[in-house]
């Protein structure tokens, strides 16, 4: 969700607003939360977190017409800041409170940052929807090449073109894609 798009939706019905945010970003949230109360927390606790997390997106979102150019990372920091003071909470009401030093944190972390792997596959997602955008064969012919790692030749004789077509059709479709991802968010150089 673009800055742009939050902003229309705002103008549009606040309500819409939140609701958009809350269907595009609830499963992060969750996540994030679920991986700092796992060791101190039950369900209610994770989603009565993430209720909370919304509550503070919302208030925000209500209270700035300036939105920041990366809302997902500003929804990540509070999630995972809201998360911690949850943990903490959770951790005194069970008398459970543990002094840990900076060296136990870091062997405590796991070696998958869950954040990350949330925002990748996320990503992901959203580069298969638009290279689906393209239509056939464009979308074949972008798949095959940059996820089968195939070459124009064999793309070529599998749909049944010549491979200089396959080549064009190629350099135009991720023409088409940049700017696809581009209205999606997605700016990062070398996707393609």
């Amino acid at each position: 969700m673009t800055d742009n798009e939050l902003r229309l939706l705002m103008a549009d019905s606040v309500q819409k607003c939140h609701r958009a945010v809350f269907d595009k970003y609830c499963n992060y949230v969750y996540t994030i939360s679920l991986s700092v109360l796992k060791s101190c927390g039950n369900r209610e606790d994770v989603e009565e977190c993430v209720s909370d997390v919304f509550m503070k997106i919302y208030k925000h979102l209500d209270n700035n017409t300036d939105f920041s150019d990366n809302i997902k990372g500003f929804i990540g920091a509070v999630a995972r800041n809201t998360a911690i003071d949850a943990f903490r909470r959770i951790s005194t009401r069970n008398s459970r409170t543990a002094y840990v030093d900076e060296n136990t944190i870091n062997d405590l972390k796991s070696s998958d940052d869950i954040t990350e792997n949330t925002e990748r596959k996320e990503q992901s997602r959203i580069i298969l929807d638009k290279i689906k955008e393209l239509g056939d064969p464009d979308s074949t012919i972008i798949i095959q090449q940059y996820y089968y790692n195939r070459t124009a030749k064999e793309i070529a004789k599998s749909i049944s073109m010549s491979a200089a077509a396959v080549q064009k059709r190629s350099s135009r479709a991720k023409q088409k894609l940049r700017i696809l991802l581009t209205e999606a968010g997605i700016t990062k150089e070398g996707l393609i």
